[in-house]
């Protein structure tokens, strides 16, 4: 996009291309009530231009003398629309050729193609919504899942935008004192109160903190939970995916070593897209392309959020499945151990599931028995799952959760800069010198909501939307 606002009036097909029942086209700018009147004649007789906004009428799209399409027209006139312009939306039978011939009169009438995101990006030039609200329309377009689709609303609703506001604007009180102070640096006057300052900049520290500790919940919301499937080779990986989906997914062979990269699929479960990762079996091998493969699954543990190991008393020992745990354990992620193939080892798996336990006092980690091949107790590990998932959503209920990583990186940068604000009040720097982090502190809290924007960011943000929005 070139510059941060044009005043050309653009158009677009604003549903999902191809054929159905109705198609929407867009028309937004100050020309836009005009080119409209040019092309749709109401039922009523009655141009566009004099009627009331938010109001719709029937009536035919003509061109060269031609009915195109027998369509309504939504008029949204001033201020008082999506853009903040005025809009004009066209509702026709969704044939490719009318939607072909009602964009080619718009276009013929003056309007330009809209660019991907261009209806939002004027949104949010015109004072619509803050920068983070209008990444939070593409977050809630692409939402395929309860939990996603609720961030987003909420975030488009815009509790987090006023909270980083709320934030700023009484830094921003703050920095000006402390500018002001640099007017008058050769009389020595102080005009911010230093100990209400310690407090303001505690008490932003501590939102910054918990807001970025909230982007492990807002990621895995928002993207799914990655489940990592691991084990040794024929430890019943393979077949553990497909009985989760109900369907045969992946290969399953009693040849050792089938799996030699990667498999993903996603299951809803609980409001939340769980992102299940069948990984090749864990073992030394000297075969280059299974060794690539053993490497990916551990990658792929490291970058989990749910670990599910397989293993059976037949091919493991205590000591195997203790030294995995001890190898691959982090805080924060949800481990669980099944004991697999109950189906064909039923004596002693209690006796070894209890020595592992013991071996793992202090590990946060959860025990399971199953059959992945007849599909006992599956249903087990499902509810297991689904309650971790209860855990994640109570977690974010009520609660503002950072899920953009945009966001997420500019308030670490933020509350780098805090922390230095801090660290140079404590040892009596001068104003001049504490402005330089105020400023910058300013600089990335604004960069959240769009207070402080550029022509390149904007662009790479609305670039990523669909065309229409």
């Amino acid at each position: 996009m070139n510059g941060l606002y044009t005043s050309d009036t653009i158009v677009a097909l604003a549903t999902a291309t191809g054929a159905g029942a109705i198609g929407v086209i867009r028309l937004s700018g100050n020309e836009a009530i005009a080119i409209a009147d040019t092309i749709f004649k109401a039922h009523h007789a009655k141009p566009l231009a004099e009627l009331a906004t938010h109001t719709v009428h029937l009536g035919m799209i003509e061109a060269e003398g031609h009915q195109i399409d027998e369509c309504l027209a939504t008029v949204f006139k001033g201020q008082r629309s999506y853009t903040g312009e005025p809009v004009v939306e066209f509702s026709c039978h969704g044939s490719s050729y009318i939607i072909a011939q009602v964009m080619k009169s718009c276009l013929a009438k003056g309007a330009r193609l809209a660019e991907a995101g261009e209806f939002t990006k004027r949104a949010f030039l015109n004072g619509k919504m803050a920068l983070s609200q209008a990444e939070a329309v593409a977050d809630l377009i692409a939402s395929d899942s309860e939990a996603s689709h609720r961030v987003a609303l909420q975030q488009m609703r815009g509790g987090f935008a006023s909270e980083i506001e709320t934030l700023r604007g009484e830094l921003l009180n703050f920095a000006s004192l402390i500018e002001l102070e640099l007017d008058f640096a050769e009389e020595d006057v102080a005009f911010a109160d230093r100990d209400s300052f310690k407090a303001l900049l505690s008490h932003i520290k501590q939102t910054i903190t918990q807001l970025v500790a909230s982007f492990s919940v807002g990621n895995v919301l928002k993207n799914g939970m990655p489940v990592a499937i691991v084990g040794k080779p024929n430890a019943g990986k393979s077949t553990l995916l497909n009985a989760l989906l109900n369907e045969e997914r992946a290969i399953v062979s009693d040849i050792a070593g089938t799996t030699r990269d990667t498999i993903e699929e996603v299951l809803h479960i609980g409001g939340i897209a769980f992102r299940f990762i069948d990984t090749a079996g864990i073992r030394e091998t000297h075969d280059a392309i299974e060794a690539i493969g053993v490497q990916r699954a551990k990658e792929k543990i490291a970058k989990a959020q749910i670990v599910i190991f397989l293993y059976n008393q037949h091919d493991d020992t205590v000591a195997d499945v203790v030294a995995f745990v001890k190898e691959h354990y982090r805080e924060g992620v949800f481990f669980v151990l099944v004991h697999n193939k109950i189906d064909l080892y039923t004596e002693g798996v209690d006796t070894f599931d209890e020595q592992v336990r013991c071996a793992l006092v202090g590990y946060n980690i959860t025990l399971l028995t199953l059959s992945a091949k007849e599909r006992v107790y599956l249903e087990e590990l499902k509810q297991s799952l689904t309650n971790y998932a209860q855990q994640i959503n109570k977690a974010a209920a009520g609660n503002t959760v950072v899920t953009n990583l945009r966001h997420y990186e500019a308030l670490q940068q933020a509350l780098t800069a805090v922390e230095r604000v801090e660290e140079g009040l404590a040892s009596g720097l001068s104003a001049d010198l504490l402005a330089i982090d105020i400023r910058e502190t300013l600089y990335y809290l604004g960069s959240i909501t769009g207070a402080v924007s550029n022509d390149e960011v904007l662009g790479n943000i609305f670039s990523k939307f669909c065309i229409g929005k």
